[in-house]
């Protein structure tokens, strides 16, 4: 891999297994609209983002279409399928068939160890890529020995299911904190970002992957339900808060945040790198998972007017969905932006206080009122930003079409 190689076909079919998984983790939390489901969801897609940062890196180190790695590629995407159909399954077993914990827990650790025997083939003749993989394969397999303890818990040790399931969460709690906190722990000496422009592109798209989900939760959200003004209303209303939140990143934050990749080098564009897109993407990434969720409650309640009535208040753990997943999206943002250029944007600081203060107002209002609520706080928040930062938004952008053509990277 070079500097200014760009993510290749491959990656992007790759993605499209991601596409499944996150409707399915949505789905999961749909499913089971408490705190122990939301939590469990949250942990479900901590481990997809996990295994979806490992072949980023792996990506940028070598060429993901050509020669061996095309066809592991292949087996991890086949693999992957399977960890995405079994989410339902990753925490309690259905009735009949394999037992869905340990297939999903399997699966999992066949992606995790392709990964590694994939990236100890491509950093040959780089010693300290090696040293890196090797540190690395210690929390990884710590902790799906974790996740297999938790797969195979006997409901039988119990006669309150609800302990077992307590003890299945606090496991994957556990396997999760040991694999991120051990590559944090390991430090990033030894790894590699061989091209800047193919790191922040890949991870450009995972954010449009996401956004694409949260677009999914509305056409979800109305199924099967007759079409009406609420719902084109609605609709329109979910598109502009996407719209707002890919605004946010592909404006001038992904531009910016490039650069200041592109300068840095060896261990400190790694730390950079690790810091900043895989551990700060990822409440980006759930935030907008959670948005999804609010939408397809949004939808169902403006949309039946069988169960509800459009002057029904969204309550609860749904506008809690819709609204907090804005908030935590805009927070990943504020600490992207504090790692990568030590600065604070504040008209998203205001737009985060604005929703967390809105938020018992919101409770109040018919669910349509509260998603219009929210549009406006996301649109206002870009109008700020574009008349308080016109002319150096309006410069960055400027010389990133000079220096790239008029196209660019894809979502920009």
């Amino acid at each position: 891999m070079t500097e200014g190689a760009s993510v290749t076909p491959l990656e992007l079919f790759f993605d499209l297994v991601f596409v499944y998984a996150l409707t399915q983790v949505t789905a999961l939390m749909a499913a089971d609209l408490t705190w122990p489901g939301l939590g469990r969801g949250m942990l479900v897609l901590a481990l997809l983002w996990w295994c979806w940062c490992c072949y980023a890196w792996l990506g940028n180190t070598v060429r993901a279409d050509e020669g061996v790695v095309r066809l592991a590629l292949f087996a991890v995407i086949a693999t992957m399928f399977v960890v995405a159909a079994t989410i339902p399954e990753a925490f309690v077993d259905l009735t009949g068939g394999l037992s869905g914990p340990v297939v999903f827990a399997s699966c999992y650790l066949v992606v995790r160890v392709l990964h590694l025997v994939i990236y100890w083939y491509a950093a040959r003749g780089d010693a300290g890529l090696r040293r890196q993989l090797l540190r690395a394969a210690w929390p990884m397999l710590a902790g799906a020995t974790l996740l297999f303890t938790a797969a195979l818990l006997p409901q039988q040790l119990s006669d309150d299911p609800g302990r077992i399931g307590t003890l299945r969460t606090l496991l994957w709690v556990l396997a999760l904190a040991v694999d991120y906190g051990g590559i944090m722990v390991i430090g990033a000496a030894g790894w590699q970002i061989f091209s800047a422009a193919h790191w922040t592109e890949r991870h450009g798209l995972i954010i449009i992957v996401a956004l694409g989900e949260s677009l999914v939760g509305i056409g979800v959200g109305i199924t099967a339900l007759p079409i009406s003004w609420p719902i084109i209303v609605a609709s329109f209303l979910g598109v502009a808060v996407a719209a707002a939140l890919w605004w946010a990143y592909f404006d001038v934050v992904s531009i910016a945040a490039e650069r200041v990749l592109a300068r840095a080098q060896g261990a400190q564009r790694a730390a950079l790198g690790r810091d900043s897109y895989t551990y700060l993407h990822l409440p980006m990434v759930a935030g907008i998972i959670l948005l999804a969720l609010g939408f397809k409650k949004v939808l169902a309640y403006v949309g039946d007017g069988t169960h509800h009535s459009l002057a029904d208040p969204l309550h609860g753990l749904g506008l809690l969905a819709l609204y907090g997943g804005v908030v935590l999206y805009l927070l990943g943002h504020l600490g992207f932006r504090l790692r990568n250029m030590h600065s604070v944007n504040w008209p998203r600081v205001v737009a985060m206080v604005l929703l967390v203060a809105l938020l018992p107002v919101a409770d109040h209002l018919p669910a349509l009122a509260a998603l219009a609520l929210l549009a406006l706080v996301c649109g206002a928040m870009v109008v700020a930003e574009v008349v308080l930062f016109g002319a150096a938004r309006r410069q960055l952008r400027d010389e990133f079409l000079d220096e790239h053509g008029a196209g660019g990277p894809p979502g920009r």
